[in-house]
C-alpha cells in the first residue's frame, strides 16, 4: 500500500521510500523517512494534495509524491 491510498483519519508507518535521486531526497527532506508515523488529516476535494501530520507538523504533499512512499498499518 502506498501513502496516496490511505484513507482520511488513518495512521500508518512508513515502510519504504521508492524512487531515487532528487525525488527521494525531497521526500526525505520533508520528514517522510522509514519508520515515521504519518496521520492522514485531509484530502482536497479533487484528491490533490493530501494533508498529513508527521513528526509533529502539518505537511501537504502531492498525490504523485505520496505514491513513492510505501506504508503499513
Amino acid at each position: 500500500m502506498t501513502l496516496n491510498e490511505v484513507k482520511v483519519g488513518n495512521t500508518v508507518h512508513i515502510k519504504k521510500l521508492n524512487g531515487s535521486g532528487p525525488t527521494k531526497r525531497r521526500i526525505m527532506d520533508m520528514g517522510l523517512t522509514k519508520g515515521s508515523e504519518v496521520y492522514v488529516r485531509k484530502v482536497a476535494p479533487l484528491g490533490d494534495p493530501i494533508e498529513l501530520t508527521v513528526r509533529g507538523y502539518e505537511l501537504s504533499i502531492r498525490k504523485a509524491d505520496a505514491a513513492w512512499v510505501e506504508v503499513e498499518q
